[in-house]
């Protein structure tokens, strides 16, 4: 098993969970929050609106533009 194989395991696993989650939070809104009302709760300050931001484009200039500059 090479390490590649362990890393899209991996994210596929984290996949799979991610969608059970939502569906247990569909179908049960008072055990689970969804998806889409959790990242309304975060977006819902300016300071969470920046750090997701500057996230972003941090991660954009790490993988996107390091590879052409």
């Amino acid at each position: 098993m090479t390490i590649r194989l362990i890393t899209v395991a991996g994210f596929l696993a984290c996949l799979v969970a991610i969608g059970v989650l939502e569906v247990i939070a569909r179908r049960d809104p008072e055990r689970l929050t969804s998806l889409t009302s959790m990242i309304d709760h975060v977006m819902a300050t300016r300071s969470a609106r920046i750090g997701i931001l500057l996230f972003w484009w941090w991660l954009g200039w790490h993988f996107l533009v390091g590879q052409t500059v």
